[in-house]
C-alpha cells in the first residue's frame, strides 16, 4: 500500500514520532480509513504540531470522498514548507491520489531552498519534474543534483532531460540546432576526461547521435572502445552496427556483417533478410570488390546471385548434418526463389522446385504448429493449377490410421493430427473449400472437420482447463466454413450450428480466446449483447489491449439496449486509458533510475499513441452520451448532467489531426486466401467511416450540451446585456456546429454510397448505416434546427413573427411525421421461426434504441422550448384576466407546440405498447423445442444447442425490458411538458 512504501521509506531511525503514527498507517493501509481519521485527531490533540498526523488524516479524508477537506488540510501543512520526510512523503501520496502531481514539484521545491544539500530532496525534485513532464526544469534539476553529488547518473539524468526537450520542441530546427547539439557536447565532456562508465551512458550517446543524424560518428562509437560496453543484449552492438551501415547505404557492409551473423546462428531470420536486401543494392549497383584488400570493414562480400544460392546451399549441407533441424536455411532457399522470381532473374531454377521444397519442409516440420504460418507467405510460389495436387501430396505421407469403409482415416498420434491440421489449413488458404460451390459439399466438410475435432479430443484428456486443445483448429475451421455459408449463401441455420460448435468448443477448452473472441463476433451480429460481456470478461484482456481489442466490445455496447452493461463496458475501457498517464510517469521515472534512457521515448511516444487513440475517443464520446441518456431529465437536470461531465458548448478535445487507429484488426485467427483477406484498403475504409461516425457523435454530443445555455437568460436576446452574457455567440456557436454537423452527415452518406463490405473476420462496420436507415439522423438534425428557429422567435418577440411562428409550426409536423417513420421502423419480431430455423432481425433493437436517443433530444429541445414559451403564456394569461377577454386568441405556436407534444404522447405509447407485445412473444418461443427433438443431433450438440438459443432469448428479452423502461420514463417527462 501507498502509506506503507512511505513509512517504509522512513528507513529505520528510531523517532518516537514514527511509534506514534505506526496505528495510522497501518489502519490506512488495511483501508480502514475512519478509524485513521480519527487516531490522526486523537494524536493532534496531543501533538499539534506533529503535521504528518494532520496529513495522514487528509489521505483518509480522500479516500472517504471529502476531498475539499483534505485539499485544505494538506494545503495547511504544505504552506509550513515541511522538510521532514515522514510529512514530505505522506503529501507525495496524497497529491497523487488527488491527481494533482504539480504539487508535489512545489513541495520539494521549497524543501530543496531550506535544505539545499540534501541529496535525496533533490533527486525526489528531479522524479516530481518528471511525473509532470517539465523536461527544461528537470535538466536544470540533474546539473544541481551533479554539483552537490558528482555521480554519473545524475549528469546524464541532465543530458537524458535535454534529449527529452528536443523530443517534445514542436519546432524541429531548434531541436536539432540547440538541445540535441548541446546533449552531444555534454557527453563529449565526458568522454574527453574518460568518465563514461556504464553501457547506459553508451547507449545515450549513440541516441544522440543517431537523432542529429550524425551516422558515421554513431558507427564510430559503436565499433570503437565504448562499444566494448554494448553488452547487456544479445547482438546489441552487431544490430547497431548494422543499423548504421543501413542508413549510411553501406550495403558491402550489410552483407558482410550478416553473413557473418548466421554462419554464427543460421536460425536467425532477421539476418537472412538483411543479406538478401543487402544483396539486391549490390546487384542494382553493379558493385564489385576492390582489387587489392579486404571487400569491406566487414570482410568479404557477396555480390551476385551465385554467390547467394552457393552461400543458402552451403547452410542447408551444414544443417543437414545437425542433431536438431533448423528452420532457417529452408524458408531462406524459399525466400530467394520468391525474389529471384519477383526480379525475373532466371537463376531461381537452380535452387529447385518450390512445389518440391515446400513438400520437403512439411515433411520436416510439418506437425509444428509453426509448419502453417511458415509455408503461408511461399504459397505465391505455387501455380493455381496445382494446389489440389499440392495437398493431396501433402495429405500422403500423413500416417493415418485404416479406417472401416465410409469412415474417416484419422490420425493415431498427435504428431500425425498436427500434420492433417496443418494441411487443413493450408486447404482453405488455397481457397479450396471455398470453391465447393454445393451447400451439402461445405455441410459434409463441417462435418468431418468436427468429427476430427472430438477424435482429436482423445489426445487431450490430460490437459488443464487452461491448455487449448490440439484438434482446436478443426472446430474454428468448421465455423469458418459455416459462416461463409451464412454471409454469402443465406443459410440461417449455418449461424446457429456455428453458436453451437464454437460453445462445445468452449466446454473443452475453456481457455481458447478464438473460440471466445468468435462467439462475442457473432452474438454481436445477432444483436445478441448480453453473453458477450461475459465472454470479453472472460478474456482477462490486460493493458493494452483494452486498446487493440476493446473496440468487439464497445462498437456494440449502446447498440442492443443494453444500458447498464454498455455504461460498464465503457468505464472498463476509460479507467485503462485514464490511468495511462500516470503509469507511464511512473514506467520513465523507473527508467531514469535504472539508466534505461532509450526507453524513455518510448514510453511518451505510447502514452501519446493512447491519448491520440480512436478508440478513446469513441468511448468517452458514447459513455456521455449514455450517461446523458441514462441521467439527464430523470435523476438530475440536462444543465447539471453536462455540468458534472464538464462539457462544453465550444471545445472540442478530440485530437482529429493525430487520430491513431491501434485496433488490432487481426486478432480473429484467419485462413483465409488473399481476396477474401482483409486489406490495406478495407483498414483505410474503416478508419474513414469510423472518424466520420465519432465526428457525427462528437457534434451531436456538443450541440445538447449548448441548449442550457441558450435557455437561461432572462433578457430579450436582442439586449445588450444579452450580448454580453455570451448568450448571442452561443447561438452563433451553435448554428456553425450545426453547418458541420451537416456536412460530417453528407461525407458518411457519401461514404455508404460505396457500399463497402468488410470480410466478416475483419473490422466491424460502426452504427452509422443503422443511424442513417432508422432515420434517427434526420430527426435529430429536425430537432438542432429547431431550436434555431425558436432562438429566432425568442428574439424578435410573438408580435411580428407570423413567419417564424409558421415555420416553427411546419417543422413540428415534419418532426412528428419522421419520428412515425422512426416508429414504423421499430415494428416487426426479433426472432422470427421460419421453415424450421430462426431469422433474427437485430436491426429492430438497433432502430429502437436510435428512437430512445431521439426521443430524448427531443424533450431536451422541448425543455428549452419550454423556458422560451412558458414565460410568454403567462403573460398573454395575465392580459387576458386583466381585459376579461376571453376571445383573445394565443398564437399559433402555442397550439403547434401542443398537438406536438400531443403527437408524441400517443408515439411514445405506441412503442411502449408495441415493446410490451415484443416481450410476450420472446417468452411464449419455445426456441430449443426445434432443434432438441433433432435426431441428427448429438447429445453434447443438442445441449450446447440450448445454450446458445437460451442467451440469444434471455439478452432480446432483457433488451426489450431496459429500452421499455427509459422510454417510460421519457413518457413521464412528455405527460409533463406544459407548453
Amino acid at each position: 500500500m501507498a502509506a506503507a512504501a512511505a513509512a517504509g521509506a522512513r528507513g529505520h531511525v528510531q523517532d518516537p514520532n514514527d511509534r506514534r503514527l505506526r496505528p495510522i498507517y497501518d489502519y490506512l493501509d488495511n483501508g480502514n480509513n475512519k478509524m485513521a481519521i480519527q487516531q490522526a485527531d486523537k494524536l493532534l490533540k496531543k501533538h499539534r504540531d506533529l503535521h504528518c498526523a494532520k496529513v495522514l488524516k487528509a489521505i483518509g479524508l480522500q479516500r472517504t470522498g471529502r476531498q475539499d477537506e483534505a485539499f485544505t488540510l494538506a494545503q495547511e501543512v504544505a504552506a509550513l514548507e515541511p522538510t521532514d520526510d515522514n510529512s514530505l512523503q505522506a503529501l507525495t501520496i496524497l497529491y497523487r491520489e488527488m491527481h494533482r502531481p504539480e504539487l508535489v514539484t512545489k513541495l520539494y521545491e521549497a524543501a530543496v531552498k531550506k535544505v539545499p544539500s540534501s541529496e535525496e530532496y533533490h533527486s525526489h525534485l528531479f522524479m516530481a519534474y518528471a511525473r509532470v513532464g517539465e523536461y527544461k526544469k528537470m535538466q536544470q534539476a540533474g546539473m544541481a543534483l551533479y554539483k552537490i553529488v558528482p555521480k554519473n547518473p545524475y549528469y546524464f539524468w541532465s543530458v537524458m532531460s535535454l534529449i527529452m526537450q528536443s523530443i517534445s520542441a514542436q519546432d524541429e530546427k531548434l531541436s536539432k540546432t540547440m538541445f540535441l547539439p548541446l546533449a552531444e557536447r555534454m557527453v563529449e565532456k565526458m568522454v574527453k576526461e574518460d568518465k563514461i562508465e556504464a553501457e547506459a551512458e553508451v547507449e545515450l550517446y549513440y541516441m544522440i547521435l543517431e537523432r542529429l543524424e550524425k551516422y558515421q560518428e554513431a558507427l564510430d562509437v559503436v565499433r570503437g572502445k565504448l562499444g566494448d560496453k554494448l553488452t547487456s543484449a544479445l547482438q546489441s552492438r552487431e544490430n547497431k552496427c548494422m543499423e548504421m551501415y543501413r542508413k549510411l547505404g553501406k550495403w558491402p557492409e550489410c552483407n558482410a556483417l550478416s553473413r557473418k551473423l548466421l554462419l554464427k546462428n543460421p536460425d536467425d531470420w532477421q539476418f537472412y533478410m538483411i543479406y538478401f536486401d543487402s544483396l539486391f543494392q549490390l546487384i542494382g549497383m553493379a558493385w564489385t570488390p576492390p582489387a587489392e584488400g579486404e571487400h569491406s570493414l566487414e570482410g568479404d562480400v557477396h555480390h551476385s546471385t551465385e554467390q547467394a544460392i552457393a552461400f543458402i546451399e552451403e547452410r542447408l549441407i551444414h544443417e543437414s548434418n545437425s542433431a536438431r533441424p533448423l528452420r532457417g536455411p529452408y524458408l531462406a532457399q524459399l525466400e530467394l526463389i520468391s525474389r529471384l522470381r519477383h526480379r525475373g532473374y532466371p537463376e531461381e531454377q537452380k535452387l529447385g522446385n518450390p512445389e518440391e521444397l515446400m513438400f520437403q519442409y512439411f515433411k520436416m516440420f510439418g506437425d509444428k504448429p509453426c509448419c502453417f504460418t511458415d509455408l503461408k507467405v511461399f504459397v505465391d510460389l505455387l501455380p493455381s493449377t496445382q494446389y489440389t495436387k499440392f495437398i493431396n501430396q501433402l495429405l500422403g505421407v500423413i500416417p493415418l490410421s485404416v479406417p472401416p469403409e465410409g469412415r474417416l482415416a484419422l490420425p493415431a498420434n498427435i504428431k500425425a493430427l498436427q500434420q492433417h491440421l496443418c494441411v487443413m489449413q493450408l486447404t482453405r488458404l488455397l481457397g479450396l473449400f471455398h470453391t465447393m460451390d454445393d451447400t451439402a459439399q461445405k455441410l459434409a466438410a463441417v462435418q468431418d472437420l468436427m468429427l476430427r475435432y472430438r477424435h482429436g479430443l482423445d489426445f487431450g484428456k490430460s490437459c488443464l482447463k487452461t491448455e487449448l486443445q490440439f484438434s482446436d483448429y478443426y472446430c474454428l475451421l468448421a465455423v469458418h466454413l459455416l459462416l461463409d455459408l451464412w454471409l454469402e449463401a443465406g443459410e440461417e441455420s449455418a449461424v446457429w450450428q456455428c453458436l453451437t460448435l464454437l460453445e462445445e468448443g468452449l466446454t473443452s477448452s475453456p481457455s481458447n480466446a478464438q473460440f471466445k473472441l468468435l462467439l462475442i463476433r457473432i452474438y454481436c451480429m445477432l444483436g445478441a449483447f448480453e453473453p458477450v460481456v461475459e465472454l470479453y470478461s472472460s478474456l482477462d484482456a490486460k493493458h493494452i489491449q483494452h486498446d487493440t481489442i476493446g473496440y468487439m466490445l464497445t462498437r456494440y455496447a449502446t447498440a442492443f439496449g443494453h444500458y447498464a452493461a454498455a455504461s460498464q463496458s465503457c468505464n472498463f475501457a476509460l479507467r485503462f486509458f485514464h490511468s495511462n498517464q500516470k503509469d507511464t510517469s511512473e514506467y520513465i521515472i523507473q527508467a531514469y533510475k535504472y539508466g534505461a534512457f532509450e526507453k524513455i521515448p518510448e514510453f511518451i511516444a505510447f502514452r501519446n499513441r493512447l491519448n491520440a487513440s480512436l478508440h478513446f475517443s469513441q468511448v468517452r464520446t458514447e459513455r456521455m452520451l449514455l450517461d446523458l441518456l441514462l441521467e439527464a431529465n430523470i435523476s438530475t437536470s440536462l444543465e447539471e448532467s453536462i455540468k458534472s461531465m464538464g462539457l462544453s458548448l465550444e471545445e472540442d478535445d478530440i485530437p482529429w489531426k493525430d487520430l491513431r487507429d491501434n485496433r488490432d484488426l487481426t486478432v480473429l485467427f484467419n485462413w483465409d486466401p488473399k481476396d477474401k483477406n482483409i486489406s490495406e484498403e478495407h483498414r483505410k475504409y474503416s478508419l474513414e467511416e469510423e472518424t466520420t461516425w465519432l465526428r457525427i457523435r462528437s457534434l451531436t454530443l456538443r450541440l445538447i450540451s449548448g441548449l442550457p445555455a441558450l435557455g437561461h437568460s432572462s433578457q430579450p436576446k436582442n439586449s445588450e446585456k444579452s450580448t454580453e452574457n455570451g448568450v448571442s455567440s452561443k447561438i452563433d456557436t451553435v448554428r456553425t456546429l450545426l453547418r458541420q454537423l451537416d456536412d460530417a452527415v453528407r461525407s458518411g452518406k457519401w461514404f455508404l454510397q460505396k457500399n463497402i463490405q468488410y470480410p466478416v473476420l475483419g473490422p466491424p462496420p460502426s452504427r452509422m448505416a443503422s443511424f442513417f436507415d432508422s432515420g434517427s439522423c434526420q430527426s435529430q438534425i429536425s430537432l438542432f434546427y429547431l431550436v434555431s428557429e425558436i432562438y429566432e422567435l425568442d428574439t424578435n418577440g410573438l408580435e411580428d413573427s407570423t413567419a417564424i411562428q409558421e415555420r416553427i409550426g411546419n417543422c413540428l409536423k415534419s418532426l412528428l411525421e419522421q419520428l412515425t417513420d422512426q416508429v414504423n421502423k421499430c415494428k416487426g419480431d426479433l426472432l422470427e421461426i421460419r421453415e424450421g430455423s430462426f431469422k433474427t432481425h437485430p436491426n429492430i433493437l438497433e432502430n429502437l434504441v436510435f428512437f430512445v436517443e431521439t426521443i430524448s433530444i427531443v424533450l431536451w429541445v422541448c425543455s428549452y422550448s419550454d423556458a422560451v414559451l412558458r414565460p410568454w403564456k403567462s403573460s398573454l394569461q395575465k392580459k387576458k384576466k386583466k381585459k376579461k377577454e376571453s376571445s383573445v386568441a394565443m398564437p399559433p405556436v402555442f397550439t403547434s407546440f401542443q398537438d406536438y407534444v400531443s403527437g408524441l404522447q400517443t408515439l411514445t405509447s405506441n412503442v411502449i405498447d408495441h415493446l410490451k407485445g415484443l416481450e410476450i412473444n420472446l417468452t411464449a418461443l419455445k426456441l430449443e423445442e426445434l432443434y432438441i427433438d433433432n435426431n441428427s443431433l448429438l447429445q453434447e450438440e443438442k445441449k450446447c444447442t440450448k445454450t446458445a438459443l437460451g442467451k440469444v432469448q434471455s439478452s432480446y428479452q432483457h433488451s426489450v425490458q431496459e429500452i421499455g423502461e427509459l422510454l417510460k420514463k421519457r413518457l413521464d417527462t412528455i405527460k409533463n411538458l406544459k407548453v
